[in-house]
């Protein structure tokens, strides 16, 4: 996984591989500490993501939720069939951006 400030309010994660009960608490832990006081907007790039399960959609909501204390967002970028769906089946889809392409 690599964490990289785009610029003083957006913060990009790259390299999300899976996001399973195996690793879920130690991603959201590192994200979180590699957000700059100032970021309102999380860019996570899901182009690499093979496998989400319950415990990647709790890491996504409770990233969701610290944004959304600092009134910002999180974007889901170009995740794949399988995770669209599992966001969709979840509905979750309604409460991320998700950008393709």
């Amino acid at each position: 996984m690599n964490i990289q400030n785009q610029d003083a309010q957006t913060v990009v994660v790259t390299g999300l591989l899976e996001l399973v009960a195996a690793n879920a608490a130690l991603v959201r832990d590192e994200i979180r500490a590699a957000l700059p006081a100032t970021t309102i907007r999380l860019d996570l790039d899901l182009s690499a993501l093979t496998f989400l399960d319950s415990s990647g959609l709790g890491t996504l909501v409770a990233l969701h939720k610290t944004l959304r204390s600092r009134n910002g967002t999180v974007r889901l970028l170009q995740p794949a069939p399988n995770v669209r769906q599992i966001l969709e089946l979840t509905c979750l889809n309604r409460v991320f951006e998700i950008v393709n392409g």
